[in-house]
């Protein structure tokens, strides 16, 4: 399918993309500062980074063997609950490495709109949150033990998003901007609002990258706890992504910032993490530097049906056969996660093997849904 658009369009789905996919990549291909995937030169585009700015993946490779967990897992579980809050909880007290972040020196320069909100960004550092978020303790296919978690900066990081993206299009209607699309309001770069945008994007993202630091190492504790009898362990390897984010790069010998959504970056040895479903195996990859990709790659599986399908169209029944041998919840309030509401994530991965490399394949034995 060939996309008639003043920058060129390129898909790595092995699907023709639907009429809203097509007319949402004409849409960003037609504005005059897009590259492509999504690169702007001297602007930024707050509506494509999201609201949830900086979420990601972070994974860490344990040097416990399989034989270690047997009887565990339920415990495992029901300890990683108490210890991590999910959906809208936060931490009932803020911890330490909490309190002494060094971003809360910044907190006062952030969007006016954000400003009451300090307490709840303290008590939300450390939580999971809703939807598609999850804490999971996974095998390899050498039978070792890997943890792995998905959240992003919970509430601070929405706000500060709709804030942004509010000023954003209040400022194309004020210029009688036609914009192909409202969500597509940018800011330009030497202006005070695109300065004051990436500023709080930049805060974002750390928030959220600690938040998943903060997440990993009481998941880590609880491990060894049951695993070590609470000895501390190093770890073998440890990655931490963001797929939902923005960064100043140089690509084709010019610098732009590059904005992935529901995108890892892919250089050359980048490790990044691309998850299944709660019932489908997961990837640790290693970037191979594909320049027309933006040294991108796809972040997961992606839905293949809405929430309100899936729990429609699936049982909880469906749900138990679908994470058999699976340590989770198994009820309603999960359903709309269920694996068949994902696509499949060997073909997602087949369709990407040019952007990068597998270096672990992951299935877990325990997932903790937000």
């Amino acid at each position: 399918m060939k996309l008639s658009t003043p920058k060129p369009v390129l898909s790595w789905a092995n699907h023709d993309l639907a009429s809203a996919e097509i007319q949402m990549a004409k849409n960003v291909a037609s504005l005059p500062l897009v590259g492509s995937v999504i690169a702007t030169k001297e602007a930024i585009v707050p509506a494509a980074v999201g609201v949830d700015i900086g979420c990601g993946m972070a994974a860490v490779k344990t040097p416990f063997e399989a034989d270690r967990l047997e009887g565990k897992l339920k415990q495992i579980r029901l300890d990683i609950e108490a210890a991590i809050p999910v959906g809208f909880n936060q931490n009932k007290e803020v911890e330490t490495a909490v309190s002494n972040w060094q971003g809360w020196g910044d907190f006062k320069e952030l969007h006016p709109g954000v400003q009451r909100l300090d307490g709840k960004a303290m008590k939300q550092l450390g939580s999971l949150g809703g939807g598609n978020h999850f804490i999971e303790v996974c095998l390899d296919t050498e039978d070792q033990v890997w943890l792995m978690l998905h959240s992003g900066s919970r509430n601070i990081g929405n706000m500060l998003a709709k804030n942004h993206i509010n000023t954003a299009k209040e400022l194309a209607k004020l210029a009688g901007e036609k914009l192909p699309d409202r969500d597509l309001a940018y800011f330009v770069a030497q202006t005070p609002e695109f300065a004051a945008y990436w500023h709080d994007l930049q805060w974002a993202q750390g928030y959220a990258r600690f938040n998943r630091d903060v997440m990993m190492a009481r998941l880590k504790r609880i491990v060894e706890k049951h695993l070590a009898g609470g000895k501390q362990t190093k770890p073998l390897l440890q990655v931490n992504c963001h797929h939902n984010y923005s960064e100043k790069e140089v690509h084709f010998g010019e610098e732009v910032y590059v904005t992935r959504k529901g995108a890892v970056r892919a250089r050359e040895d980048d490790y990044g993490i691309i998850p299944g479903s709660m019932g489908a195996k997961s990837f640790i990859v290693k970037g191979k530097g594909n320049a027309e990709s933006y040294c991108s790659c796809a972040h997961g599986a992606g839905r293949s049906m809405s929430r309100s399908k899936a729990k429609k169209q699936f049982s909880v029944e469906d749900l138990m056969q679908q994470t058999a041998g699976v340590e989770c919840r198994k009820d309603e309030g999960v359903l709309d996660e269920i694996p068949g509401a994902y696509k499949p994530i060997d073909e997602v991965m087949q369709n990407q093997s040019d952007l990068v490399e597998v270096v672990a394949t992951l299935k877990q034995v325990v997932c903790v849904k937000g």
